[in-house]
């Protein structure tokens, strides 16, 4: 089992009582591919970054791959978050950094502190990084610098360093706000076949809803914190989506990337890992 949540509950702060996740039950397989969708402020990002144990819970108990992240050491919580990439919406590429350096990020949870020092001066596997752009068709940028990038280059540069990785657990977060069409259902493909090749579970926020629909064998509704629906694609109707979205301007709403108090409780900083 990847991930096995029962009852979690988390909060945006102890300032703020509202809940970012409320009661959320569910269980995700290894190599399950799942897709979260739902309005913004329905708790997409806080989920990912809970299952990454980036943000603590304030309830309920938490199993990430056949651990109890939170009943371990520090050291023991760091040694398994190794094994969890996670990509926030907003990569944090450095943005004089080149881009070999930042694609070979993706190693870090594998080197030794002087191997990662030495690769800033000189790449310890420029090939490596060249590939994983191939696959994103970035190949040509290689040595260029972040900053000279386009926004939806600097995305699919971080997701570039996903490749790179050994990562058994995969967790996106709205990988193609920043894609064309044509580019958004490159970059899904690449992300399902990396995560079949390694038989590594994907689990991937999505707005563009019809993508997840037509890409993923099981999706995950929330809104206001809730798991709303939990399905096979095939079971999920349009009569389920359009309640999902229904009046969501009506409530509270915190934008994903901007949720407040993300350290609230037992957390850490969240970027890729």
């Amino acid at each position: 089992m990847s991930f096995e949540l029962r009852g979690v509950s988390v909060r945006y702060s102890p300032a703020l009582p509202r809940l970012a996740l409320s009661d959320v039950t569910m269980s995700i397989a290894q190599g399950e591919q799942v897709a979260l969708i739902g309005p913004s402020g329905a708790g997409k990002t806080t989920l990912l970054h809970t299952l990454a144990f980036a943000r603590g819970i304030d309830s309920g108990s938490l199993r990430a791959l056949d651990a109890e992240p939170w009943g371990l050491s520090s050291s023991g919580r760091h040694a398994l978050r190794t094994r969890i990439f996670l990509a926030p919406q907003t990569p944090p590429l450095p943005p004089r950094q080149r881009v070999v350096t930042a694609v070979l990020a993706g190693r870090l949870p594998q080197w030794s502190l002087f191997k990662a020092v030495a690769s800033l001066f000189k790449p310890a596997d420029p090939q490596a990084a060249y590939e994983a752009l191939a696959r994103f068709d970035l190949q040509d940028k290689l040595y260029a610098r972040v900053d000279r990038l386009s926004g939806g280059e600097r995305q699919r540069c971080s997701l570039a360093r996903l490749l790179v990785s050994n990562a058994q657990a995969l967790l996106v977060d709205e990988p193609l706000s920043a894609l064309d069409p044509a580019l958004a259902q490159q970059t899904l493909d690449v992300l399902q076949q990396e995560a079949a090749d390694r038989k590594a579970t994907l689990i991937c926020s999505l707005h563009q809803v019809e993508l997840a629909r037509a890409h993923f064998p099981r999706i995950v509704g929330l809104r206001g914190g809730r798991v709303v629906f939990d399905a096979p694609r095939e079971a999920v109707s349009d009569q389920m989506i359009a309640a999902l979205y229904q009046q969501a301007g009506r409530e509270p709403q915190v934008s994903v990337g901007e949720e407040p108090g993300i350290g609230a409780g037992r957390s850490f900083a969240s970027g890729c890992f």
